[in-house]
């Protein structure tokens, strides 16, 4: 995993949630799901483009069925900022799954706003381009969303 920037905005003690978010983060994998109890809230709201999960054990559900999905999956948390009990985290995901792009890693630039309660995420948002994630690595249709994001561009 790459390094780390941190920027806080609140003194360091307050972020002792953050920082356990992003180790767990850092390890988690399909045989260490169990790690999710230690960060999030058993009521979390997750939400992204594609989804909208409500409660811990519908958010492991959803990352088991993530996992079993891709080769590999890894997170790089590039910045981090922290106010209170809501933060937001910029990173970098690099993922491979055997029909799209070839196989080939796919990396997703993105950011995730959190909001804590009881030192737990109660609520996790992530923002990222779907076309990076998905779309534009799709055999044909991929071809076709590329072309239409260059004539956007120009």
């Amino acid at each position: 995993m790459g390094q780390t920037t941190s920027i806080t905005l609140e003194a360091t003690d307050n972020s002792s949630w953050l920082d356990e978010f992003v180790d767990v983060y850092q390890r988690l994998n399909k045989d260490n799901l169990a790690l999710l109890t230690r960060i999030y809230h058993f009521n979390v709201v997750f939400e992204d483009p594609l989804h909208r999960v409500t409660g811990r054990s519908a958010l492991t559900e959803y990352f088991e069925h993530m996992y079993a999905n891709v080769t590999s999956i890894e997170f790089d948390i590039t910045d981090r900022f922290v106010s209170g009990n809501k933060a937001a985290l910029y990173w970098t995901m690099t993922y491979q799954h055997s029909r799209l792009n070839g196989g080939c890693p796919i990396r997703v630039l993105g950011h995730s706003r959190l909001e804590m309660m009881d030192k737990k995420v109660i609520a996790h948002r992530d923002y990222f381009d779907l076309g990076q994630l998905l779309y534009e690595h799709i055999p044909l249709y991929g071809t076709t969303v590329r072309w239409l994001k260059k004539k956007a561009s120009q």
